[in-house]
Parts: structure tokens; C-alpha cells; sequence
């Protein structure tokens, strides 16, 4: 059964969930806005899932490893799976998945993923930290993929938003489709941008993958209010947006620290692109930093 943890400080109020780590809830005390994706199943059941073992899809819907074959949906299986609570403070919530009969089902390593989320100020911190507890190496990858609903209030509509990055960008995208696994073809945004408008055409051919961005951020911001959800990009090598088609209802900003597997590759998961590879007793963590403005 899930559970529910809330921290708060001055500024807003965060409440995460065991059901997949996610954080569930980001309330900004000033205004009382709702910031997090509540999970409309009728549209998108996620609030914020964290992506482990892998980000995006896998060849054929399997890996194989250890001398065996196993089936991995998109994205992998920690987003579907209760984490565990290991400790709470004034401004800290740890959770943790182990390896267990459940996973190892999945897929055969020993680890332990630790979500630590943390608020400072306007902004919630949520490290993932991965170990590996297996006597063998363990490839990974891992990413983030927060959903913040728009519009903030009933006083707007989704085209009074607007993506902002920190300094001017040309991006270029990865194209995955139409199976989701990656082929080699690239697309361009349009070039010396530093806004990406919001509207009902922004996700007709499903997400953006871009690369190589100079950007330390990107935010979504209310057009002439300054109101905004701004995620630190600055560690991630490749970041993805993603929403419904239409109207957007939410928006995902999404840090990945690896990407989908490319048609026709190899299933061996010791010869997938990994986040890294952890020898047995090592960790290696990474932070995505989200700040509520106004």
C-alpha cells in the first residue's frame, strides 16, 4: 500500500509518494498553486516517475543478461514498484528500492536505488543514487520525468505559457520514431531561441529529445507574470520534452542520462549506452534541482 510524506518550509509545501519515489506534490504557499500533474489517469497516471534501469524503450521489449532473457517495458521498473521509506527530517525524505525477488525477476543485479529529496528555499532537490551490491559490474541508465500541470490557476489557458532556457539555443533533437528506439536521423528546433511557445501543435509527433544544450535551465513560465517551474539541466547530457497531443494539460521536462536503445542494436545489456557502469561496491548519484518562482 502506498504511503505519503510531506516536508514544508516558507515557500511551498512537497509531498512525495512510495509508488514509483515520485514526487507528488509541489505547493507554493504564496499563492496556493498546484504545481505537480495529478495524475488524471484518464489522461497520464504518472506524476513525476524516476526511469531505471534504462530511459525510453528497449529493442524488442527485452534484455538480455546473465545467460537470460528478460521482457523491460519503457522505461523500466522502478516507476512501478513501492519504494521503501528509510528516514524523514525537517527538510529531507530518503526512500529506497533493493533488489528482491521482484526485481530479479526483471533484471538480475543486486543494487540499491536511494531517492533523497530535499528543499531549499523555492526549490526541491531530488538525488537519485544508485549502488551496486552485485558481485558483477552493473550498466545502467537513469532520468528524470516531472510533470508540472498548466495552466497554474483558472485565470489562464495553456498558450499563456511558454519554455524558457537560460541562454540562446539552436537544439537538435533525436528523432525516435515511430517505434520509439533510435535510428541515426536527427530534426532541428528553430535556431537562436531562448522561448519555445506553448500551443496545441507543440507535441503532434510526441516528445522532443535535444542535445548538446548550453542551457543551465529550462523553465515553464507564465508569460508577463514571471511565475515558473525551473529545472537545472546543467548535469544531463540530453533533456526531453513531453506532453499529450493537443492542448497541453502538463509539461514534462525530462533530464535523461541516457536514452532509448537504437533499432536494430544489440539485447546484451552489458553492450547498451549506459548512464555508467558501477563496479561491484560502487555508487554514483545525480540531481535534478526544480525551483518554483514567481
Amino acid at each position: 500500500m502506498s504511503k505519503e510524506y510531506t516536508i514544508e518550509n516558507e515557500y511551498v509545501k512537497l509531498t512525495v509518494t512510495t509508488w514509483g519515489a515520485q514526487v507528488k506534490s509541489v505547493v507554493r504557499k504564496c499563492d496556493g498553486v498546484e504545481h505537480i500533474w495529478q495524475a488524471d489517469k484518464e489522461v497520464w497516471g504518472y506524476h513525476a516517475p524516476i526511469l531505471f534501469p534504462h530511459c525510453g524503450k528497449v529493442v524488442d521489449g527485452v534484455i538480455e543478461a546473465k545467460g537470460q532473457t528478460y521482457e523491460s517495458g519503457q522505461h523500466g521498473f522502478a516507476r512501478l514498484m513501492e519504494h521503501d521509506f528509510v528516514d524523514q527530517t525537517r527538510d529531507t525524505i530518503v526512500l529506497e528500492l533493493c533488489s528482491n525477488e521482484e526485481t530479479l525477476n526483471k533484471f538480475p543485479y543486486e543494487f540499491r536505488l536511494v531517492s533523497t529529496f530535499t528543499l531549499e528555499g523555492d526549490t526541491v532537490h531530488h538525488t537519485l543514487t544508485v549502488e551496486n551490491l552485485d558481485s558483477e559490474a552493473l550498466p545502467f541508465g537513469i532520468g528524470y520525468h516531472p510533470a508540472f500541470t498548466i495552466p497554474f490557476d483558472d485565470k489562464h489557458v495553456a498558450t499563456d505559457y511558454e519554455l524558457r532556457f537560460s541562454e540562446v539555443e539552436s537544439p537538435i533533437c533525436l528523432n525516435c520514431l515511430p517505434h520509439g528506439l533510435l535510428h541515426g536521423n536527427l530534426y532541428l528546433m528553430p535556431a537562436n531561441i531562448k522561448r519555445i511557445p506553448i500551443d496545441e501543435y507543440l507535441f503532434a509527433n510526441d516528445s522532443h529529445c535535444m542535445v548538446n544544450l548550453k542551457s543551465e535551465k529550462l523553465g515553464v513560465y507564465e508569460k508577463g507574470t514571471g511565475r515558473g517551474v525551473v529545472c537545472n539541466i546543467s548535469e544531463f547530457p540530453y533533456t526531453l520534452l513531453w506532453s499529450k497531443p493537443g492542448e497541453p494539460k502538463f509539461i514534462c521536462i525530462e533530464p535523461w542520462h541516457s536514452l532509448p536503445s537504437p533499432e536494430g542494436g544489440s539485447k546484451k545489456w552489458e553492450e547498451k549506452a549506459a548512464a555508467t557502469v558501477l563496479q561491484p561496491g560502487e555508487a554514483w548519484s545525480c540531481t535534478l534541482s526544480t525551483s518554483f518562482v514567481r
